[in-house]
């Protein structure tokens, strides 16, 4: 697939989705009407950007935010609705390159995240279906002491307790034979993404956030007071912050090679009998398991099962989405063989290499100060995190860049390869990752 052609499937593949069926009436927004000025300008409509627009104008800065498409259009409104302690990377990667003083502090920002997310729900009435609980399950037995241990270590070098799930009580939390054992998390959970988005993006336009959206950044200009291109006129700003991951294009042309798509599937299942879906996930919590190459799945509250689990590195759709999703789902489910999927979606998620966030500055041109911050590198793992992300880059442009900068400390390589082979190694390395799930 040509280098940009997957920005067409992936906005093919989010309006097939659950949750653009079943979100409601969505907030409309209009296109930039001409040139204007601010203090911050954010580009992107997503959970990073609203977060940070919602931060910066608490704090008293006049902020426009740009969104190409609509908001939440991308993997904001689209992810599997999974909200989860930590990061996509193990806590040894940030240990190895922070200490473990700064990466204590990484995990606890983890669970302020979980904290904010419950909080801004709960203050602004956010209707998105929040549901407490997470479970991480292993596939075998070996997998299963690698759980435990690592939960012991979170423990007691992070202060995070988790319930241990033994292989005799497994079946009381998921009705799988497929699952060893686990660890249950009662503060994190999952939600509708696409309903918090759009909620957020309400608390943003009520605060005085200019919003608006179908308005894509052609150019960006640095300099002492850094200018946003758009087809409209431009925006001039004493700030910018890019929030808009793999959807930037040619705007910052120094991060794309940092971060890469990966293509992500979900399937949802019509509505099942309200006794079996129960039965399925007594808890009603989020569920993941531990391999490499993932399965995640939740019930939601019309009594469906949401599974996700394919993957995509080299940007191509899988066949018959539909049916696959099905068959993973009833892999883990036997139970669910005679059911069908009614919906099934995917898209694209910006993926580093050592899967921790890359948050930072562009390098200043001109002798001025760096004021052009950047937020990227979720790894899948963002629907929490982004909203802490957008705190902290709040922080550091109101001039407290303190916990900005542990997160600007991380080193961050490009993908091997170039734009011509880095897919295909991926590829490759997936490839491989995926036969080591299959051999343990």
């Amino acid at each position: 697939m040509p280098s940009d052609a997957w920005l067409a499937t992936d906005l093919e593949l989010s309006r097939a989705s659950y949750y653009a069926a079943t979100a409601g009436h969505a907030p409309s927004f209009a296109p930039l009407p001409g040139p204007t000025s601010c203090d911050v300008a954010v580009v992107g409509g997503g959970l990073t950007g609203l977060s940070a627009a919602i931060e910066l104008r608490q704090r008293g800065f006049d902020v426009v935010l740009l969104e190409a498409r609509e908001i939440g259009s991308g993997a904001s409104g689209r992810n599997g609705g999974q909200a989860i302690h930590g990061l996509a990377c193990d806590q040894a990667v940030i240990e190895s390159q922070l200490g473990l003083a700064d990466a204590r502090r990484v995990w606890d920002l983890s669970i302020e995240a979980l904290d904010l997310l419950r909080q801004r729900i709960a203050v602004h009435r956010i209707e998105c279906d929040w549901q407490e609980g997470y479970l991480g399950v292993a596939c075998s037995p070996s997998k299963g002491r690698s759980l435990t241990a690592w939960a012991d270590r979170i423990e007691a070098v992070y202060g995070y307790p988790l319930a241990r799930i033994g292989p005799g009580e497994m079946r009381q939390w998921v009705d799988s034979a497929r699952f060893h054992s686990g660890i249950h998390d009662p503060r994190s959970g999952h939600l509708h993404p696409l309903k918090y988005t759009q909620g957020l993006a309400r608390v943003a336009a009520a605060q005085g956030v200019r919003i608006h959206a179908g308005t894509p950044v052609r150019a960006l200009a640095q300099g002492a007071a850094p200018v946003l291109r758009t087809d409209a006129g431009e925006v001039r700003a004493r700030q910018v912050l890019l929030a808009g991951n793999l959807y930037l294009r040619g705007i910052a042309p120094k991060l794309e090679p940092r971060i890469m798509p990966v293509g992500t599937y979900i399937g949802c299942s019509e509505a099942l009998d309200p006794v079996l879906a129960a039965s399925l996930v007594p808890s009603r919590s989020a569920v993941c398991d531990t391999n490499f190459v993932l399965d995640y799945f939740r019930p939601t509250p019309d009594h469906r099962m949401l599974y996700g689990g394919r993957v995509s590195y080299s940007t191509a759709t899988p066949r018959d989405l539909a049916e696959s999703m099905r068959a993973r789902m009833v892999r883990t489910f036997p139970q669910l063989a005679a059911c069908r999927i009614e919906y099934a979606w995917g898209g694209f998620v910006d993926i580093t290499m050592n899967r921790a966030p890359d948050f930072g500055r562009l390098p200043a041109v001109g002798g001025h100060a760096a004021n052009v911050y950047y937020l990227q590198g979720f790894s899948g793992h963002g629907l929490a995190f982004s909203g802490l992300a957008g705190r902290v880059v709040a922080e550091a442009m109101a001039g407290d860049a303190g916990r900005f900068d542990i997160f600007a400390r991380l080193r961050h390589r490009t993908f091997p390869g170039g734009a011509r082979l880095r897919t295909p190694a991926l590829v490759l390395a997936m490839a491989w990752y995926r036969l080591r799930d299959m051999l343990a």
